[in-house]
């Protein structure tokens, strides 16, 4: 097996020749408006060998380890350019299929993920059930051998371009709410699924939100246990590892990027509240590095703080901009957006919680009977 240095210089030297041919790095999620643009660098990503790093080489992969995918995602975030063309496919329906799969499951999917033939979305929050997930009220019920789907999701990244989705329904609702529930692998293509985007504040539509009717599914979209399905999206959330290195990095260049404001002519107070900012983030900084690459509650920690860090610097320049942020542009979007960190990837509120009831040993938050 190829050597990890081997294999970093490899992966740095073919990133540097194919740099210009990538999308601007868009992050985990593709975005609606690059479609074309992620697809066609995930065939290439595939074409050359560097898709599905720690995949088996049967399923389209280079068959490597995790070490490896860590360094991979190391080098993007360093080039600057996304790893893959969607993380919902390419990390956690891709690895809920090899660990939960049939073999039929993973002949149709996994390729078909690595190739960008297929893109993905997930299917969790709802209206009533957001950071609260075992909540959710969509049903899935069983009819002879198909499940009948009934239900709405909301705050979906990519609903309306994607040909497939992984979906959590509620298939025992006499079970308590975190059993009861099941995972499926969803053509969205089905009958009785529609999409309809969800307009943000800034102005764009990055989200959708995804009703289903009556919409039926072959026994053959469940993934893993039936009324374990809770147990399995956990599984898929938390066992991806190698994503520190790449924050790192990606947290040293918002660090450059904010200490860049020091060059302006800042007036004591705000100079004194940029001081504090980029402490805050060299906090966080090594916090992350710190962790290991082994997911944790202590994620929980740099989750929290670095929202409120990009919320906190997106007031900082608004302020610095003075009047030029009321007009549009990059100062007032990122400001306008600021407020959504505090909701993406877990609310502030829960992460509070978790650091609370799990790290500091504190009573858990009352709920109502």
């Amino acid at each position: 097996m190829q050597s990890l240095e081997e294999f970093r210089a490899e992966a740095s030297a073919w990133l540097t020749n194919n740099q210009l041919s990538a999308p601007p790095n868009y992050g985990a999620i593709l975005p609606p408006t690059m479609v074309e643009q992620g697809v066609a660098w995930q065939e290439k990503l595939f074409e050359d060998g560097w898709a599905g790093i720690h995949w088996p080489t049967e399923y389209g992969g280079k068959g490597l380890t995790p070490d490896h995918q860590a360094i991979w995602l190391e080098e993007c975030a360093r080039a600057d350019v996304p790893p893959y063309v969607n993380m919902v496919g390419c990390i956690l329906a891709g690895q809920g299929v090899q660990i939960y799969g049939t073999s039929e499951q993973k002949d149709r999917h996994l390729r078909s993920i690595l190739t960008a033939k297929k893109l993905w979305c997930q299917l969790f929050s709802e209206p009533e059930a957001g950071s609260d997930l075992g909540s959710l009220r969509t049903v899935a019920l069983r009819d002879g051998n198909s499940w009948i789907v009934n239900g709405q999701k909301v705050w979906c990244s990519g609903g309306r371009y994607s040909d497939w989705g992984i979906l959590m329904a509620r298939t025992d609702p006499q079970l308590p709410k975190h059993r009861g529930i099941s995972f499926f692998l969803v053509d969205m293509r089905s009958e009785g699924i529609e999409t309809r985007p969800l307009r943000q504040m800034t102005g764009e539509a990055e989200f959708d939100e995804v009703f289903f009717t009556d919409v039926q599914l072959p026994e053959t979209a469940l993934l893993g246990p039936e009324n374990n399905g809770w147990a399995v999206g956990m599984d898929i959330l938390t066992k991806e590892r190698g994503s520190i290195g790449a924050g790192a990095i990606t947290m040293q260049r918002r660090l450059d990027a904010l200490k860049a404001l020091a060059a302006k002519d800042l007036d004591p107070i705000n100079r004194q509240r940029l001081v504090q900012l980029l402490s805050k983030g060299r906090s966080y900084h090594y916090l992350g590095l710190r962790q290991g690459s082994g997911a944790s509650v202590a994620s929980s920690l740099n989750k929290l703080g670095i929202t409120e860090l990009m919320f906190e610097t997106a007031n900082l320049r608004a302020d610095i901009a003075a009047l030029e942020a009321m007009l549009e542009g990059s100062g007032s979007g990122s400001l306008l957006a600021a407020p959504g960190a505090r909701i993406a990837g877990g609310t502030s509120q829960v992460q509070r919680n978790i650091i609370g009831e799990r790290i500091l040993g504190l009573p858990k938050e009352p709920r109502p009977s």
